[in-house]
């Protein structure tokens, strides 16, 4: 007969135990310990459990859960505990059958439910240690999203973070203390929030005002990104995603990162897909860390040379080579990548363009060569100034 889980994670809301299912009532009489926040804490009622305030930082209270094994313990949580929870990484080493959890309302379900929002079509995040910046991909206007936010000053930081990048007409509901007791739902535009704000609170937002929006398409203006020059183009940049074809969930490499342009799209392409890039120079790998938390992605930065630079990341579904290509690149890639893993690389120069035609003679693939002309001034009218030709490799290997 399996054993009963030694642990329970119990949602709770702002008004504590009153309203709780009867599953979780019966686990705290039943609990030898109770951990959780101590605001969570002081809700309880008098129980005979031992109670244990969970630390600060987070990762400090898993070796004293982890320690309470065998023993009837319960964690409290707010909410679903698996919504932007602690419940993921309190579970994350434990066998199925070790725990339960019961939660209660989200925040989210919550707020949703003040406002008359649909939460299939709302964007929902945790912005408790995240930055703002993770916004920025969907500031829209007409766009609503819900936000869990670390306190009252993170909302004012949020609407002058909105208001900074042209979003100052932006409609913000600020709801304090959902469900219990202290609620409180108040409205400003971004522009204009006033007024102290009491922890725990949600931010809802429906953006609106002529601030810059990030397109949804490969290949956005060179101009989001700041650069010394060293850039994937955003018409060859276009093409090289739609050869690297970004699936959710996914991993890319991008070898000789410049700017970062290509990672930042990949990552941008879906909130699952993951990137890192490979820089060798340190002021370039500090451009892309910047380029990429303005732009709101989390991208992987990695200062040194392929391949020695590889050892340690996790392997790609994709690999971009767009600097630092050689023989001794190609042969590592050839023999490291795991087969089904889309190679593409862009060469300008004879001699990249030699290394390409080699290695697609010997693992096929298409070679396709782009020649780009922009039109410029020429005396008084204009004329056509073309760009290095490039060349570009794409392989399944």
């Amino acid at each position: 007969m399996a054993k009963a889980p030694w642990l329970t994670i119990i949602g709770l809301g702002e008004d504590g135990p009153e309203g709780l299912p009867a599953a979780s009532r019966a686990a705290l009489r039943a609990a030898e310990v109770v951990l959780g926040p101590p605001r969570h804490l002081s809700l309880l009622p008098d129980l005979a459990s031992e109670r244990i305030a969970w630390p600060v930082p987070f990762a400090d209270g898993l070796p004293i859960l982890r320690a309470l094994r065998g023993r009837r313990v319960v964690v409290l949580a707010s909410g679903d505990p698996f919504w932007f929870g602690a419940g993921s990484v309190i579970t994350s080493d434990l066998a199925p059958g070790e725990w339960t959890a019961i939660p209660v309302p989200s925040s989210f379900s919550l707020a949703a439910s003040r406002l008359g929002w649909p939460i299939e079509s709302t964007l929902c995040l945790g912005l408790h240690a995240a930055p703002l910046t993770r916004l920025r991909p969907h500031l829209a206007p007409g766009h609503r999203m819900i936000l869990l936010m670390r306190d009252g000053a993170a909302v004012a930081e949020a609407a002058r973070y909105l208001t900074a990048l042209g979003f100052g007409e932006s409609r913000l509901w600020v709801l304090e203390a959902l469900g219990g007791p202290r609620e409180r739902v108040t409205s400003a535009r971004a522009d204009d929030l006033r007024g102290e704000i009491a922890h725990p609170v949600a931010l809802a937002v429906d953006v609106a005002g002529p601030g810059r929006v990030i397109p949804r398409c490969s290949g956005i203006e060179d101009d989001f990104f700041a650069t010394d020059g060293q850039i994937t183009r955003r018409p060859m940049r276009a093409l090289a995603l739609s050869a690297l074809a970004p699936r959710s969930g996914e991993t890319l490499w991008d070898i000789g990162g410049g700017s970062g342009s290509i990672g930042i799209e990949w990552c941008l392409a879906d909130r699952a897909n993951r990137a890192t890039s490979i820089e060798p120079r340190p002021d370039r790998a500090a451009r892309i860390r910047a380029n990429a938390d303005r732009l709101g992605v989390d991208l992987g930065v990695v200062e040194g040379r392929a391949p020695e630079a590889l050892d340690a990341l996790p392997p790609p579904q994709a690999v971009f080579i767009g600097g630092g290509l050689s023989e001794a690149l190609l042969a590592d890639l050839r023999d490291r990548l795991a087969p089904g893993t889309r190679l593409v690389a862009h060469a300008v120069t004879l001699e990249s363009e030699a290394l390409l035609a080699a290695g697609s003679a010997r693992l096929g693939g298409e070679l396709l060569r782009v020649s780009l002309s922009a039109a410029t001034p020429l005396g008084g009218r204009r004329g056509w100034t073309a760009a290095y030709p490039v060349v570009q490799w794409r392989v399944v290997l």
